[in-house]
């Protein structure tokens, strides 16, 4: 008996029903589960609980920047068992810990199977407006982005790339003064904030514009910037 290693997704509004983002499959993959690897016990718990999985039975082992016992972690699936690995918020793996974890499964033949769901990467790219054929995603940016934000507005003109990040969301207004300062008048910006919940708001203007705007609070909101500058 073949064990396997599920990639789940996970809500971005925790508040939210799972049926209304996640496909029939997830849930039964659930069902399936023999335990659970998450950055969290506390989100494990939730998620399972979401899914009606006996959470309260069902083992849960961590993965996060403390502990990475990837051949540990594995250890159940070698033998026989089914286990999930979910994100704190959104898809494992994207822009998130558990790639080399993936990567240790396929040294040891293991099954894996990936289930689709939200992510504030994808659907922020697909809200915006903004090239989509080309993009990249560059997590938190410095503390003192100004030279950074130059550099990826010449990144996306020499290659016609959409660049996304994000920043803690205590300091969202604080980047996006920064953004307004630092960027070129032509260059297309989008903010979008509380992806999937009831207050979700999505706004792309070029730069000049959003200066003429009043902008929107981002105060502790989470957040996901895209910056698309003009080809000369």
């Amino acid at each position: 008996m073949k064990g396997k290693l599920f990639l789940l997704p996970n809500l971005l509004n925790k508040e939210a029903h799972p049926d209304v983002f996640f496909p029939a499959s997830v849930s039964r993959a659930a069902q399936k589960l023999d335990g659970l690897i998450a950055e969290s016990e506390k989100e494990g718990r939730a998620f399972l609980k979401r899914l009606g999985v006996p959470f309260r039975e069902t083992p849960i082992h961590l993965l996060n920047k403390h502990h990475r016992e990837y051949d540990k972690l594995l250890q159940p699936i070698r033998k026989g068992e089914t286990w999930g690995l979910i994100s704190d918020a959104g898809l494992p793996i994207i822009a998130d810990p558990g790639y080399q974890l993936v990567a240790r499964a396929r040294d040891f033949n293991i099954a894996i199977q990936a289930f689709v769901g939200p992510s504030s990467i994808i659907l922020s790219l697909m809200l915006s407006g903004l090239p989509s054929q080309n993009f990249a995603f560059h997590g938190y940016l410095p503390r003192h982005p100004e030279k950074r934000l130059q550099d990826l507005e010449l990144r996306s003109r020499e290659e016609e790339a959409t660049q996304l990040f994000i920043e803690a969301p205590f300091r969202n207004d604080r980047l996006l003064q920064k953004l307004l300062e630092t960027l070129e008048d032509s260059t297309r910006l989008c903010v979008a904030w509380d992806l999937t919940f009831p207050t979700q708001g999505v706004e792309t203007h070029l730069v000049a514009e959003w200066k003429k705007r009043t902008l929107p609070s981002l105060h502790k909101k989470p957040a996901i910037f895209l910056l698309c500058a003009q080809t000369r």
